[in-house]
């Protein structure tokens, strides 16, 4: 088993069944997890005019937040200790994810005069407050606008893994 599908697994084994409405998605890279779940339906805002519904699912975000954060940070504890990575938590609701916690990692980079000037340009107009800010500005974009094609490489790379790990041994 892979451990993506082992870290799936205990997610689903672990979090507790009425959090979530269906199986949370768990996004995981080299130093983070991110767990996010779909609220279930809220139906006593379903009569209410679209801005009270909108309200009210801002208070159901929040209270879900309030009411978990104990048991989240146990659960985040123990994933911690046993996959070594940081855990980040989020929830959908409509069409809308809250993230809840993130983690911001430092990411060295070696930039040309014409691609510091691009970071430089967003910073002077106001976009972002730094390079930093400014470059993980375009790393969204980016990613918004390509976000098939990333999908369909990441599925490579699986595969890739795979067939990696059903091969024969290193030779020593």
């Amino acid at each position: 088993m892979d451990a993506e599908q082992q870290l799936t697994g205990w997610f689903a084994g672990r979090l507790p069944e009425a959090w979530f409405a269906g199986r949370p998605e768990i996004v995981l890279d080299r130093e983070e997890i991110t767990v996010i779940g779909e609220l279930p339906p809220l139906t006593v805002a379903d009569d209410l005019p679209d801005l009270e519904k909108e309200a009210a699912a801002e208070g159901y975000v929040e209270r879900f937040r309030e009411e978990t954060r104990e048991r989240r940070m146990e659960i985040a504890r123990e994933a911690e200790l046993r996959f070594r990575r940081k855990v980040s938590w989020g929830v959908k609701i409509h069409d809308e994810t809250v993230m809840f916690t993130t983690l911001s990692v430092p990411v060295m980079t070696r930039l040309r005069q014409g691609e510091r000037q691009v970071l430089d340009t967003l910073v002077a107009a106001g976009v972002a407050r730094s390079r930093s800010d400014a470059l993980a500005w375009c790393v969204r974009l980016v990613g918004r606008h390509t976000d098939t094609w990333l999908a369909d490489l990441r599925d490579a790379l699986r595969h890739v893994d795979r067939v990696r790990s059903e091969g024969p041994g290193l030779v020593d």
